[in-house]
């Protein structure tokens, strides 16, 4: 198991200064950079290559976006899943509303959503006051919805063993991540605790896995990104240049560049100052590889 992966420092290739930078998604048939601006209602794209960059606006707060098999998009925004369009020429997403599992809970919001081993969105909600256990972790298809968790405050980072073996769900406030057995239809079953994060270390937030089979979690308040082996011992730690790190994706060239995305949220003038990179995008260059981008296939769309 390869234990030293970075081979560069991380470097900022958006300053955008996003207040809730999330959901970093590398779609490879564009060769391309996804992610949202949760607070600012916000869908970004970014070509490494060549610089392009896309922007957005939704009609509500979205927390995760991924692509779909047939070339469109999914969104999981504040009222419920859509089918979304994405126009170069425009300003504005398009949205076709799809479901939504939780309609009477008008305080909650989507949060951190990914694409499951069986093509399905497995998507996570919250209370956007950040103060109640009202949110829930839901595998969605046109078939319907399944709860699979729920007592969440924050629900973050859904990601999966390379094998689609395990899946790993964090309870953020608690500083918990959890892992579950998961089968083939997407049944999970024995949840127990995988990580408990230091208090020195901040919150675990946003994650994914590489092809080693590790987990690498990004630390809200930490000023880090953390590798975990698959037995949840902490392998090494790349330092960030700002505070509250939100998730992070593999891309680029072979899948070998950790993408990571960044929030200015709670930080006072004076942080925001000290850091004026907050709410950024970062790249890292790394010798180890992570996943090929997931498609959802999951019907609606």
């Amino acid at each position: 198991m390869t234990t030293f992966v970075a081979t560069s420092e991380p470097k900022l290739i958006w300053e955008g200064g996003a207040i809730l930078g999330e959901g970093p998604v590398w779609v490879d048939r564009e060769k391309a950079l996804y992610w949202v601006d949760i607070k600012s209602s916000a869908i970004h794209r970014l070509d490494p290559k060549t610089n392009t960059r896309n922007s957005w606006k939704t009609e509500t707060p979205i927390g995760a976006l991924h692509p779909a098999s047939n070339g469109e998009f999914i969104g999981a925004l504040k009222n419920g899943i859509h089918k979304v369009k994405l126009d170069p020429a425009s300003e504005n997403a398009m949205l076709d509303f799809l479901i939504d599992p939780e309609p009477a809970k008008k305080d909650n919001r989507f949060n951190d959503a990914k694409v499951g081993p069986d093509g399905a969105l497995w998507a996570g909600t919250m209370d956007d006051l950040e103060t109640d256990p009202s949110g829930s972790l839901y595998r969605i298809t046109k078939d319907g919805v399944t709860t699979i968790d729920s007592d969440y405050v924050i629900t973050n980072g859904p990601a999966f063993s390379p094998k689609g073996r395990t899946l790993y769900h964090t309870d953020t406030l608690k500083r918990t991540i959890f892992a579950f057995d998961l089968d083939n239809s997407g049944n999970v079953r024995k949840k127990r605790v995988f990580i408990n994060i230091p208090p020195e270390n901040g919150h675990p937030d946003g994650m994914t896995v590489d092809t080693e089979g590790c987990l690498w979690v990004c630390h809200w308040g930490g000023w880090r990104i953390t590798r975990y082996s698959s037995d949840g011992v902490e392998l090494m730690h790349i330092k960030m240049p700002v505070a509250n790190i939100t998730s992070c994706v593999f891309g680029g060239d072979n899948y070998q560049t950790l993408f990571a995305t960044t929030a200015s949220k709670g930080l006072s003038n004076a942080e925001k100052e000290a850091q004026p990179h907050a709410g950024g995008v970062f790249a890292i260059v790394l010798n180890i590889s992570g996943p090929s981008t997931q498609y959802y296939n999951g019907g609606f769309i």
